[in-house]
């Protein structure tokens, strides 16, 4: 990743909270927004990993920062998960996402929300979510789970199958009730697709 990815995808993450992508916009999300504050300093680490001069120059500084917030604001998910644009934290506390997890663009993560690996057995692995994935309070999802597009997973969610692309799925464990999909839950976005509020 470099700082012109590092631009896109924090312009992406401030839309999905603001609407607009000016500087006014960050101050106001960075200082009040906390999830956005954590994912700014997420992506930074990223950036200053990926090249050999910062990662000794700044990166060690930056990471400390984003381990402060870690344990400030209960959100742990490592500078090395992939996510696309447009992540959203609405609220934060208890969230935690293994750094092998890929996270597709425009995802809502809700608080209390556990996303992990397995490590035995048909589903050992960890989930990989698409895009436009909202994810409700307290869900849990471990292993090999594939989370289709347009999907949406209900409060306190046990996922431990397959999520189709546009599935509401909810319970414990999780199960598919309906195709409406996120529609209503993902706003705010950048895209121009069918999501785009």
């Amino acid at each position: 990743m470099n700082l012109c990815k590092f631009n896109e995808l924090t312009k992406a993450d401030l839309f999905r909270y603001a609407g607009k992508t000016g500087l006014g916009a960050f101050l106001y999300h960075y200082f009040l927004s906390l999830g956005f504050r954590y994912t700014v300093w997420m992506r930074l680490c990223a950036v200053l990993h990926a090249n050999p001069i910062t990662r000794i120059l700044f990166f060690p500084c930056a990471w400390l920062i984003n381990r402060h917030q870690q344990i400030r604001f209960g959100i742990g998910i490592s500078y090395k998960t992939k996510i696309g644009s447009g992540l959203y934290i609405g609220h934060y506390g208890g969230i935690v996402v293994n750094e092998q997890v890929i996270i597709g663009k425009n995802c809502n993560l809700s608080q209390e929300v556990t996303i992990g690996v397995s490590r035995r057995g048909e589903r050992a692995g960890v989930p990989v979510i698409g895009d436009n994935v909202y994810i409700g309070p307290g869900v849990k999802m471990f292993g090999k789970v594939d989370v289709g597009d347009n999907a949406a997973i209900g409060a306190n969610c046990v996922v431990t199958k397959d999520v189709p692309d546009y599935g509401v799925m909810v319970g414990i464990p999780g199960e598919v009730i309906s195709f409406d999909g996120s529609i209503s839950y993902i706003n705010k976005t950048i895209d121009d697709g069918e999501q785009t509020k």
